[in-house]
This record gives structure tokens, sequence and C-alpha cells, in this order.
């Protein structure tokens, strides 16, 4: 799947949770896209530094320590976006969950629809 549809559709899951849960907020559609921009960055840049400094409690806690480096990031890409507002700490853990799984059952059925 190309990036820009990506991009789109994570807009979409991340505007659609914000009207689900709420503790999250996102002002416009438009403002979901620049999330889902500034998320995309923050996962390639910024998680594996955080990955890589947490490692030893990462272990020890057989990777549950990554649902925190994920709202971490949620929470991060809050304070860059002006427009998006999440509540605290387990809002952001409820919405970085969420999110995964809403991504990962959208883009394997995108996957699946175009191999046909």
């Amino acid at each position: 799947m190309n990036l820009l549809l990506r991009i789109l559709v994570t807009a979409f899951i991340v505007v659609a949770l914000a009207n689900l849960l709420p503790g999250v907020a996102v002002e416009s559609y438009f403002t979901g896209i620049v999330i889902a921009i500034v998320l995309g960055l923050m996962n390639i840049l910024v998680k594996p530094i955080l990955i890589l400094f947490t490692l030893p409690v990462t272990v020890v806690t057989f990777g549950l320590f990554l649902l925190v480096i994920n709202a971490l990031i949620i929470l991060m890409v809050t304070g860059l976006v002006g427009g998006f507002y999440v509540d605290g700490f387990w809002w952001a853990l409820l919405f970085s969950l969420l999110l995964s799984f809403c991504q990962s059952i959208l883009f394997k059925a995108f996957e699946n629809s175009k191999s046909n």
C-alpha cells in the first residue's frame, strides 16, 4: 500500500477513535493527517532510541514496557501537534492500543483486496 493511502487511513482511524474515546480530542480531519505524519516520524526516529535505552526494562517485563513506550509516543505527539488532546497516560495507552489494532486490521484488509 502506498504511503499516502496509509497516512489517510491512519488519519481516519485517529479521528474515529477521538470521536469514540472521551479522553482524546482531534479538532479536524486535517489535524488527523498531521497527527498521522508526526506519529509516523516519531515511530521512525524516536521510538528506536527509546527502545534501546529501555531495553533492560523491556526484557524484564517480557516486552510489556513497549506499551508504555507507545503511550509516551502518543503523549509526545500531543505536545507537538496543536489540536490534538489526550487527557493522560491511560487514555494515551488505550488510544495507542486501539490505533495499532485498527491499523493492523485495515492494512491487512487493503493488502488482501489488492492481491485479489
